[in-house]
């Protein structure tokens, strides 16, 4: 309950990682957005702020033309302004043509001090009156010029199209249309009327709208960047923390089993060791007397003999037990392997010869090991041994060794180079519902098996730094490979031969 309470409590701060992490990201699109927003709407301020500042030197400078190309001539000729006379109204009209050139201003209209248009680049507008804003009013009783946007499109609809028809967003301008100078006592420079032009901005606002363009996509993008990179840093620390946590179960199975496996092993040597000494009394005294028995031809020779036999069995089992219990610190020397497999194929070339198995072996010359050749030769005997037990009615067994990439079989890239010993055999196979299992101490398969084999070549491997997997070949039969690390020194290995161990039964 504590383990399980403990792996829940790694897996909340990930939870808040995910969060925090999608917060941040909520974060930085809404300010990055609003920081879109802003720079658009602070273009467009600057844009109407110019030109409005355009707009005002355009309405002085047309002020100024009028007066001095147009009134100024006009009061010194006819000695009076009417623009209703076509000679006058012709000559404005230059003036203010030419003045407005190029400015892509579409209309400019005079209006006189009750409001009604006495002057206008468009004809048909000349003595209307009604048509008068609250620039204009407000021009005249202020004495200020004022200004105002009008757009024929949204904000949001400008940013879809690809280009604005011209007209679309117009900057309407009102000033005090003044004398520049005092023709009669007591007035100092008088208006004459009120100046209104119409100038077509679309261009400029074409550009503000690129502008926002760039700044919204660049935006958008920027996030989409950050999101994804969020997304894969998150993945990663998902997959890093997901595989750090299967580690960790792994450790924590490994570690209860270790535990298990420690009380069972001293739980198991000392039952052994009592057992050891009075059945190796039993079994020299029944070898003794199967002996006599045997020589007198005495009725119970066969009794006697499967006393014998069992004792033995038994002192085998017990042997068994005590290896396992207390496993020997190996050596680390360099060992032949492909010597240690002839040795332990010469032992039971005569089983195998009974059984009608077959053995074939690869094993390249050279192949060498680092470990010690007495526990090496055990491991390699008990696995053909387990071998030739899966198969009752004869069949093949096949030795390979080769070099091992690093990364196979999940080995550490520390420690290398390793070398793989496969034994392959054509029984029924593993179990593949008990294959966690065959590895374990006390687990058989078999009603006469200890369940120690296996458990013994894991115990002999391991300590020499190595593997042992097990799995089903596609086509039939098990597969027990041995990983060890191979040796880098070329110096010989020792020739003398361990004796045979007892062969397990198969786990």
């Amino acid at each position: 309950m504590g383990i399980y309470k403990s792996l829940m409590a790694a897996k909340k701060p990930l939870q808040f990682v995910k969060v925090l992490t999608w917060t941040f990201l909520i974060l930085i699109l809404v300010t990055n957005l609003g920081l879109a927003v802003f720079l658009s709407k602070y273009a467009e301020r600057v844009l109407l702020e110019k030109q409005k500042e355009f707009g005002l030197l355009l309405s002085e400078n047309l002020s100024h033309q009028i007066f001095t190309r147009f009134t100024l001539p006009t009061i010194i000729g006819y000695g009076t302004i009417s623009l209703r006379n076509p000679e006058q109204f012709t000559r404005l009209d230059q003036v203010v043509r030419s003045t407005i050139h190029s400015f892509r201003v579409r209309e400019v209209r005079i209006y006189d001090p009750e409001f009604r248009i006495s002057y206008s680049t468009d004809p048909n507008m000349v003595n209307r009156s009604g048509l008068a804003g609250e620039g204009a009013k407000r021009a005249l009783t202020l004495e200020e010029p004022s200004f105002e946007l009008f757009s024929k499109i949204s904000g949001g609809t400008a940013l879809f199209r690809l280009q604005l028809r011209p007209g679309s967003v117009v900057l309407r301008g009102f000033a005090p249309l003044r004398m520049e100078r005092s023709f009669g006592p007591g007035v100092k420079n008088p208006i004459m009327g009120i100046l209104e032009f119409n100038q077509d901005i679309t261009d400029d606002y074409m550009a503000v709208v690129n502008f926002e363009r760039l700044v919204y996509s660049t935006s958008l993008v920027t996030s989409m960047v950050l999101f994804f990179l969020i997304i894969s840093i998150l993945r990663r620390v998902d997959r890093i923390s997901a595989e750090r946590q299967a580690e960790k179960e792994k450790l924590l199975r490994e570690l209860h089993q270790q535990e298990k496996l420690a009380g069972m092993g001293r739980m198991v040597a000392g039952v052994a060791h009592e057992i050891r000494n009075p059945l190796g009394i039993i079994q020299s005294s029944a070898e003794l007397v199967f002996k006599k028995a045997k020589a007198d031809n005495h009725p119970h020779t066969r009794i006697i003999e499967a006393i014998y036999d069992e004792s033995r069995r038994l002192s085998r089992t017990v042997n068994d037990f005590l290896d396992y219990a207390r496993p020997r610190q190996p050596r680390m020397d360099v060992v032949d392997l492909c010597r240690i497999l002839e040795q332990a194929a010469v032992f039971l070339e005569h089983e195998c010869e009974a059984k009608g198995i077959r053995l074939e072996r690869d094993c390249p010359p050279g192949t060498r090991v680092l470990g010690d050749k007495d526990l090496l030769y055990r491991a390699v005997y008990n696995v053909l041994g387990n071998a030739m037990q899966a198969m009752v009615e004869g069949g093949l067994i096949q030795v390979a060794a080769r070099q091992a990439e690093t990364g196979e079989e999940g080995l550490p890239e520390e420690g290398g180079p390793w070398l793989e010993l496969s034994v392959r055999d054509s029984g029924p196979g593993f179990d593949v519902t008990n294959l966690d299992k065959m590895k374990d101490p006390f687990y058989s398969t078999k009603d006469t098996g200890t369940g120690l084999g296996l458990a013994i070549v894991t115990s002999i491997v391991e300590s020499h730094g190595g593997f042992v997997t097990l799995k089903n070949h596609p086509e039939s039969g098990a597969v027990v490979s041995l990983l060890l690390r191979a040796a880098k020194s070329a110096e010989p290995a020792p020739a003398e031969a361990p004796a045979a161990p007892t062969v397990a039964p198969r786990a």
